[in-house]
């Protein structure tokens, strides 16, 4: 994967070569990755709320993050960079998975979006710092996460900010992110292993340990009649910002 070192492995194979053969049906809204196309405006909402937080002049801006470079870590086809770089960013994506690069860079020169897409690991890839790093729904999928998210660290710029997204461990995640999930075919069998989800205060003192500082925090639930929404309900799934300590 890319130039990375034995050493710089965190994404496990198995799971990047699950995400890869779903790769031509991510842009899809009705197919296997469906969830994705329905949980991304309640990211996006959170990811605006944190940059004009985090750079207050942002707050009138229709492109906020104009003359700022943003990477995208797990960027999958690319159903956030596109978004980030609407928003002005220069924006890269890396994956694991070189099916998923490819998927991603046709789709952004079809949208006529100038996005640099690189397949591999991010610790093997000299690309620099960044003043927005993304990085949602993937930390579950990684073997070492204290090195994950020190390769992450590496990648902030020192007045950066960093966006997560991961789900919680929680009893009624197992129920419902993963037993009724694939159940019904919310999301493809094999997505997720409970064991491997990440809380909070884990996440939060992982973060620490890297250097940085959660700033904020919210929930991701659902419920009949509203959908996917932000919420103080952590149970399910979470989103956060953090910063440099």
């Amino acid at each position: 994967m890319g130039n990375a070192n034995v050493s710089d492995v965190t994404i496990r194979p198995e799971e990047a070569d699950f995400f890869a053969k779903l790769a031509r049906d991510w842009w899809n809204p009705r197919g296997p990755m469906a969830s994705l196309h329905q949980v991304n405006p309640v990211r996006l909402a959170f990811i605006r709320d944190s940059i004009d937080a985090h750079w207050p002049d942002a707050e009138r801006e229709a492109k906020p993050l104009a003359g700022k470079a943003a990477l995208d870590i797990g960027c999958g086809a690319g159903l956030l960079c596109e978004p980030l770089a609407r928003l002005g960013a220069d924006v890269t994506g890396v994956d694991a998975a070189a099916e998923n690069v490819a998927a991603a860079s046709a789709h952004a020169e079809a949208m006529g979006l100038d996005i640099r897409y690189m397949a591999g690991e991010v610790a093997g890839l000299d690309i620099g710092t960044f003043d927005l790093v993304t990085c949602v729904e993937v930390i579950e999928h990684v073997a070492d996460k204290r090195a994950f998210l020190r390769d992450v660290a590496a990648r902030l710029a020192p007045d950066g900010l960093l966006v997560m997204s991961t789900p919680n461990r929680t009893a009624a995640s197992r129920v419902l992110l993963v037993g009724a999930a694939e159940a019904v075919g919310y999301v493809p069998k094999g997505t997720h292993d409970w064991n491997d989800f990440v809380t909070p205060e884990e996440l939060g003192g992982l973060l620490a340990e890297a250097g940085l500082t959660v700033t904020a925090q919210r929930g991701i639930a659902w419920r009949p009649g509203k959908g996917l929404h932000l919420s103080e309900n952590m149970a399910l799934n979470y989103i956060l910002a953090a910063r440099r300590a």
